[in-house]
């Protein structure tokens, strides 16, 4: 099962290497050409983010490029961005200065631009200061710079950043030794991820609740979230999500001693580090399969394991992997019976570990936390002291009248009394409709989730109606597996290989599904990018010659969850027009004008009659519709047998 799961492993990271330079050679492609300083910008940017998995030396030259460049032109957006792409590659690398000074760069350049996303990279910005902080060992900074990414997140209302926001809290307490709040901040995570009811925002949650009720030593508990979790795995998942779930599970299996499945997890957490060059991440693996290694038994793989560990914690200079390895290496050596050397060990690991913990800074952050947690309060405590002044300037003209009009007492308790009335009457229509905008609110707010239910309930049957790759996968382990203990004919042996390729183009197939499910340019470079790559890789297929045109979208970055349905319903027509219209070619438009989003799909194939579209019960249609009735869009589609097909559709932004 290990081998099979570390085969699984070699294949996916094959395809990603491949799909990573096919757009590099496209990215390369355009950048020769003639483009607006802006599109240049953003794809030089996007060169150096695709050159990180291929080569970071060569990435780190072209953000440096692409910095020269922005600064020339004055991009103030860009330039920001670049900077905090850059401390990114620096601090997976742990080059922690200057990961910081960049990040600051990209604050300064961020501050000065008037873009309408400026506000949230600021956010993303904080929040990379506070890993960078937390694994300098600068703990003070660390909760203080998530605390202020989490408070912009939670303003601009960014359910999938206040996941990663929270969950950064999370681990910070935990490096604290704070693991109640650890479950706090974690479950805060997993209520925002039931909100967005996706596979990687539940992947992510319930892995840092699992961990949170690992330290708490709740084993049993802590399971129940780590198998929800495994059930919605993917491989496309960042990488530092995936280590993270390994180490978290192979933690698990070591307390319920599950040695070899421990062992397991954190190789794998070991080679998806390695592959990505994360020297903080690659650490981590080792010290826990070098504890794997010594409760086996195992002394001398342990003992080889630890002290590399030790080696590379020691020289990125941190402090709190220097503790693990420098107990675990302490416990190798009382298992072995070597106590000199065990004392020897937990004498430094105690030196280190009480230089890196400290009451102050815990005293520190949770003034921090009091700060976030009471800052809605601090708003309504306001609102509800200049209500109560108006009120009481209110009483005191109504005082003053009974002064002027004291000769005319019986007019002026009238008067008080109508004045008194209607002052209650606002009050309660006020009230009302106070009432009513919450009701409205919490309306929005249900039917959001029952969409969100739904959504997901197609996207699965879609990936069910695609392939069980999975399944594939296992069959073809079997086969092979099978095929060296039998003896067959020649002629079997010939219709076994058959049913191996044919085993193999579906695998390709569901992993060619599994990419287009969630394409990274659409979540890194925005819905313009992506239908442009998509469009690309159809003409590069020669299936279908697409032009693509756009048209105001060069500086607008629509809400996250439009762009994913637009881009799905692109999807779907181009394919629908591949194997249906016997096209030659096509045309894609997409028009933002205002708050309005226009796009539409031409073909020149063999049309067909629109009156069949009401009795259509095909899933591929049926998608369409579903996705833009839940923009609340209006759909226009003209066909005719023999003059092709033109769809088009408009949403409010």
């Amino acid at each position: 099962m290990r081998l099979f799961l570390l085969f699984l492993l070699t294949c996916g990271s094959g395809f990603n290497v491949i799909a990573q330079q096919k757009l590099i050679d496209s990215l390369e492609k355009e950048l020769a050409g003639t483009l607006h300083d802006t599109v240049r910008a953003m794809s030089m940017m996007r060169l150096a983010v695709n050159y990180e998995g291929v080569d970071t030396g060569k990435a780190a030259k072209i953000y440096k490029q692409t910095l020269e460049f922005c600064l020339n032109k004055k991009l103030d957006y860009i330039t920001g961005r670049t900077y905090h792409n850059l401390a990114i590659l620096q601090n997976v690398t742990g080059k922690y200065k200057q990961a910081l000074i960049n990040l600051d760069s990209a604050i300064y350049f961020l501050n000065k631009s008037n873009h309408p996303q400026a506000e949230y990279r600021k956010a993303t910005v904080y929040t990379e200061m506070g890993n960078v902080s937390r694994f300098s060992n600068d703990f003070k900074k660390a909760a203080e710079y998530y605390i202020k990414g989490i408070v912009v997140f939670e303003k601009l209302g960014k359910a999938t950043s206040l996941i990663t926001g929270y969950i950064n809290l999370s681990s910070f307490y935990k490096e604290q030794y704070e693991y109640e709040k650890q479950e706090l901040y974690a479950k805060k995570a997993l209520e925002q991820a039931r909100v967005l009811n996706t596979g990687d925002a539940y992947f992510k949650a319930y892995t840092f609740v699992a961990l949170a009720l690992s330290m708490q030593n709740k084993y049993e508990q802590a399971a129940l979230y780590i198998d929800s979790a495994e059930k919605n795995y993917a491989d496309t998942y960042s990488q530092e999500v995936l280590v993270s779930f390994h180490l978290v599970a192979g933690h698990l299996n070591m307390n319920l001693h599950q040695l070899d499945e421990a062992e397991e997890n954190f190789t794998k957490s070991f080679q998806i580090a390695e592959k990505n060059k994360a020297s903080f991440s690659i650490t981590q693996s080792r010290l826990q399969l070098g504890r794997i290694f010594s409760l086996k038994k195992e002394f001398k793989k342990a003992e080889e394991v630890l002290l590399k560990a030790f080696e590379e914690a020691k020289s990125g200079q941190e402090a709190s992997q220097m503790v693990i390895a420098l107990e675990n290496l302490a416990r190798l050596y009382e298992e072995k019976g070597d106590l000199k050397k065990s004392l020897e060990y937990y004498k430094e690991f105690k030196i280190v570990a009480d230089s890196i913990s400290s009451d102050q800074n815990k005293k520190y952050a949770s003034e921090l936390e009091v700060q976030y947690e009471s800052e809605k309060k601090e708003n309504q405590i306001q609102q509800l002291e200049a209500q109560k002044k108006i009120q009481e300037l209110t009483i005191s003209k109504k005082n003053n009248l009974n002064y002027v009009l004291f000769g005319a007492v019986i007019t002026a308790v009238l008067l008080m009394f109508l004045l008194y009335r209607t002052y209650q009457q606002k009050q309660k229509l006020q009230q009302q409709r106070i009432n009513e905008l919450e009701t409205e609110k919490k309306l929005a707010a249900a039917e959001a989730v029952l969409r969100g239910e739904e959504k997901e309930r197609t996207r699965l049957a879609k990936d069910l109606h695609d392939g069980l790759g999975g399944m594939l996968s296992g069959i073809k382990y079997s086969l092979n597996t099978m095929k060296g203990n039998l003896i067959m004919t020649p002629e079997n042996a010939q219709a076994f290989e058959r049913s191996m390729e044919m085993l193999d183009n579906s695998i390709k197939e569901m992993r060619r599904v599994a990419h287009n499910m969630m394409p990274e340019a659409l979540v890194k470079f925005g819905l313009d990018t992506a239908l442009r790559d998509f469009c690309s890789d159809i003409n590069r297929s020669g299936a279908l010659h697409v032009n693509y045109q756009s048209i105001g979208l060069e500086s607008e970055m629509p809400d996250q969850t439009i762009s994913i349905t637009i881009y799905r319903i692109v999807q779907e027509l181009i394919h629908n027009t591949i194997k249906h219209a016997q096209a030659k070619s096509a045309l894609v438009q997409i028009v933002k004008n205002a708050d309005q989003l226009s796009v539409t799909v031409e073909d020149d194939g063999k049309g067909f009659d629109t009156n069949i579209l009401s009795a259509s019960k095909g899933m591929g249609w049926s998608n369409i519709q579903n996705r833009i009735g839940f923009l609340k869009g209006k759909l226009d589609v003209h066909s005719q047998p023999g003059k092709g097909t033109s769809v088009m559709f408009e949403i409010q932004t």
